[in-house]
């Protein structure tokens, strides 16, 4: 993965898991969309009042794979990388690792773009900062 621009820890609950003792499939992409969230308010992004102003920011397709399971408690990092794929589209290429070994458990890239109020996409000035390649290197 390219060097990350942010990275949050976390950690899995009991009703995280399935059956079989293991963190859902489906689960893992809350945790993706969550560091996602927390990246756009540390560049001080806030998605709600985004949404209210018009700007909806949708994900358009994910590639999701799975390397190895989480289980309940383990620790894990959730790292991102932002980066534009067209005029008016962006990829966050993200990355799970378990803590403290930094086992790999899951890469993903996924894909979105901005709608505006009428549903076409654009991409606002907002985003396009993110993807100036200016912008500072954070982390939480």
């Amino acid at each position: 993965m390219p060097e990350s621009i942010f990275q949050i820890d976390l950690q899995v609950r009991d009703y995280e898991c399935d059956m079989e003792g293991i963190v859902n499939n489906a689960v893992y992409q809350n945790y993706l969309e969550h560091a996602r969230h927390e990246f756009l308010k540390n560049m001080g992004l806030d998605f709600a009042r985004l949404t209210r102003g018009g700007i909806n920011l949708v994900v358009i397709r994910a590639e999701l794979d799975y390397r190895f399971s989480l289980r309940s408690g383990d620790r894990f990092r959730v790292s991102l990388h932002l980066k534009r794929l067209s005029p008016l589209r962006f990829v966050f290429v993200q990355e799970i690792e378990r803590l403290p070994d930094n086992k790999r458990i899951m890469e993903a890239r996924i894909i979105g773009t901005s709608l505006n109020a009428n549903g076409r996409p654009f991409l606002p000035k907002e985003i396009e900062a993110l993807l100036s390649p200016a912008r500072p290197v954070t982390s939480k």
